[in-house]
């Protein structure tokens, strides 16, 4: 049977913590020196993925223990060396393809220098969630009823992998787009990238989030920070935010302080079959991150290659993988906001609450 591998990290302590009962009793600091030198480990047996098509195949999650925080802070090339060992515990399982999950798929060069250091092929699964993430949108823009065309688009982490793909797609469909990153130089050039695909597209940039953000009612964040950038007071009544990133961009408390908001989990998806993950990672049984799902796809297809590597996605890899996903199976899980699914009913809330607000406000 095929065989792939999914590596995995703790986002924070607390992970590690909530699966080891034990490390619960350590003192922080003694944690953090721990998961410097705990080598990886398989954390998981996947089974039950059967695609519509017949074929089957079986999978594990590897974890690479270092939290989010250690990832982005430690030597770049000792993270790789870390990611690369994980990566060599999946080929030991035999995995014929290995996917990269979370800050993985973020450190250093995004997954080329790990595919280097390894015998098999590695994917970050971006393509798969830059297509989920723009389907989830779209969605969530038709239960609210807007009209894509006539709003102000913002992407959030606009220059990375993911923003990057994610603003070029929707470049078509907007006549308004905001770009928000890091670096001014990125931004130009990839506002230049995106003239040349739509010359008639009103474009603005910022690298402060806090002065873009407010102009806009429908919002994909995708950025690599390690705590969240958007808080409550940042958004507007009745705007939709599709938060892609792990560890999240949008802050908890926007759920418990903002009824008037909708955020939805970017690239969540329905799997085929009797999948069986041993392994709970907040998310309803059958269902799994995008990029996870690419990874799965990839070993249905017996694609043995890389996939989805460096800072650029190539487009039509991503359209590739929303045809391998309708060809075995793979869906959106509908809207999903802070592990939970949403109803048509409260989205209705939601829409009267921001009509309510927006009103008063006036």
């Amino acid at each position: 049977m095929t065989k792939f591998a999914f590596i995995i990290h703790p986002l924070a302590l607390d992970d590690f913590t909530r699966k080891y009962s034990w490390a619960q009793k350590l003192p922080e600091q003694l944690m953090k020196k721990f998961t410097k030198v705990l080598p990886a480990f398989k954390a998981a047996h996947i089974t039950g993925i059967k695609s519509v098509l017949g074929k089957e195949i079986e999978g594990y999650f590897i974890a690479c223990p270092l939290t989010s925080q250690q990832m982005m802070t430690l030597p770049v090339r000792k993270v790789i060396k870390k990611i690369i060992k994980a990566g060599k515990k999946a080929e030991e399982l035999g995995a014929q393809v290995v996917g990269l999950g979370a800050f993985t798929s973020v450190v250093g060069d995004k997954g080329i220098s790990v595919a280097d250091g390894l015998k098999v092929p590695v994917t970050t699964g971006n393509s798969y969630t830059v297509a989920t993430a723009v389907e989830g949108t779209k969605l969530a823009v038709k239960k609210m009823d807007y009209k894509l065309e006539e709003e102000v688009f913002t992407v959030v982490g606009a220059t990375g992998s993911i923003g990057r793909a994610v603003s070029l797609i929707i470049a078509k469909e907007v006549k308004t787009l905001q770009l928000v990153a890091r670096d001014q130089q990125k931004l130009r050039e990839l506002v230049e990238e995106i003239a040349a695909i739509n010359p008639g597209l009103a474009i603005s940039t910022s690298t402060d989030l806090k002065d873009i953000i407010k102009r806009s009612r429908i919002i994909i964040s995708a950025s690599s920070a390690v705590n969240a950038l958007i808080d409550p007071d940042h958004l507007l009544p009745g705007t939709i935010v599709c938060d892609v990133a792990r560890p999240r961009d949008v802050a908890v408390k926007i759920g418990q302080q903002r009824d008037d908001v909708l955020v939805i989990e970017g690239g969540i998806v329905e799997v085929p079959g009797s999948v069986n993950f041993n392994l709970d990672f907040g998310y309803p049984p059958g269902t799994s991150y995008a990029c996870m799902a690419e990874t799965m796809m990839l070993a249905l297809e017996n694609r043995f290659e890389d996939y989805s590597l460096g800072s650029e996605i190539e487009l039509d890899k991503v359209e590739e993988t929303i045809q391998f996903a309708q060809k075995h199976g793979f869906k959106l899980a509908g809207l999903r906001s802070f592990e939970r699914a949403l109803s048509d009913h409260e989205i209705e809330q939601i829409k009267e609450r921001a009509r309510e607000n927006f009103l008063a406000s006036c």
